[in-house]
């Protein structure tokens, strides 16, 4: 079944709106943190609540996926995520808020996987790369704007908790006026599969186009979660990381469409390679740039436009390997390795912070970026026809 424009336009608004949520959250606390003579390496811990809750949910979301549809498992991940967010005001202390990022962490997986999930299996080939690119666009633009909240905190400690929260109520009455669906139906041969046999035969077929997700995952956590901390102890100005920050995440939303529809043209593999070689240089030219304003923006712009576009890529690159219904079993895997990038991200960025001094921290991030370009540049693709005939 083809999406309707509205119900694309209500799951893209959703996306939005869990974006600027995330994008928010990480900086926002990551400074309330600093402020207060929490350590770097505690810190970047703290960030990876909302990874490990994404981690904790994801065995256990396709089979309720099948059964209640789409719309259900959106409006309860909704709920979670409006419920924790109203309850950081109540109580600051670490491990409350810890157990609170954890709690939306599982709220935004269920709403992410499912709306995620619903594009790729109802988009057709020839505009699968266009629909995820816009549904990336939407979770970046949200994403890029979060951080700028962090200039609530000069009015007041709560008002950023309370406005995501609002604009997630929002996203809950906008996802009551649309129709449920469910996923397609699984073939004979995998009706009685198990979830581990299952996500062993989509690890086994697509396992190179998990990379990207991992790598965005990283990228995304480490400089929302870690690279204020950075910053702020290396003479960077908080007024600079609430503009640096944001246009890494324009650039993205610049080049993200662009890239999903060369994507379509001229195949997932070469775009990928060309994003993780750019993305690389981009960074590495940072280390040199961190004394010039002007210079560091235009990086961070480079940066997003290279490497803003590969969690969408990715998605778009497991949907051509997989079949249809293999793709809940394939975008959980996808949530699950975005989740550890985005775990191991804050962890090293904390650690390089503390351990090294200089720009240790940027050579953390292009390492990551060389490593993982590695595995797609020698992958030899396999034509989708065979995919689907084994798998069928």
């Amino acid at each position: 079944m083809q999406l309707s424009t509205y119900r694309f336009s209500v799951l893209v608004s959703i996306v939005f709106i869990s974006g600027f949520a995330q994008g928010m959250l990480l900086p926002l606390i990551a400074v309330i943190f600093e402020q207060g003579g929490t350590s770097a390496s505690l810190n970047g811990f703290h960030a990876t609540a909302l990874y490990i809750g994404i981690l904790i949910a994801s065995p256990f979301i396709e089979k309720p996926l099948r059964k209640f549809g789409y719309k259900p498992l959106i409006l309860a991940g909704l709920l979670a995520v409006i419920l924790c967010f109203a309850m950081f005001p109540v109580w600051k202390v670490f491990w409350f808020w810890f157990v609170l990022r954890l709690l939306i962490g599982i709220g935004d997986h269920m709403l992410h996987f499912s709306t995620q999930t619903w594009i790729t299996s109802n988009s057709p080939e020839n505009k699968r790369g266009r629909n995820i690119s816009l549904y990336g666009i939407a979770f970046g633009a949200g994403f890029g704007i979060g951080p700028l909240m962090t200039k609530m905190l000069e009015i007041n400690e709560n008002l950023p908790f309370w406005l995501a929260a609002g604009l997630c109520l929002i996203s809950f009455v906008l996802m009551t006026t649309i129709r449920n669906e469910r996923p397609e139906a699984e073939s004979a041969r995998t009706a009685g599969a198990t979830a581990i046999d299952r996500y062993k035969h989509v690890f086994k077929l697509a396992w190179v186009s998990l990379l990207p997700p991992f790598a965005y995952g990283f990228l995304e956590a480490t400089l929302h979660g870690s690279f204020p901390v950075f910053a702020l102890r290396n003479g960077i100005s908080l007024d600079w990381v609430a503009v640096l920050l944001p246009a890494f995440v324009l650039g993205s939303l610049v080049f993200q469409l662009p890239l999903g529809i060369l994507s379509d043209k001229w195949g997932r593999k070469p775009i990928l390679i060309f994003s993780f070689v750019s993305g690389f240089l981009s960074f590495l030219a940072t280390y040199w740039s961190m004394n010039s304003f002007w210079i560091l923006i235009s990086l961070f712009f480079l940066s997003g436009m290279f490497v803003g576009s590969m969690f969408s890529l990715g998605i778009a690159y497991m949907s051509d390997l997989l079949p249809k219904y293999y793709l809940p079993a394939g975008n959980i895997l996808a949530g699950i390795s975005f989740s550890i990038g985005s775990m191991a991200g804050p962890l090293i960025g904390g650690s390089f912070i503390s351990w090294f001094k200089g720009g240790a921290f940027v050579f953390a991030i292009c390492g990551m970026l060389f490593i993982l370009c590695l595995p797609i540049l020698f992958m030899k693709n396999k034509p989708q026809t065979a995919l689907s005939s084994k798998s069928a």
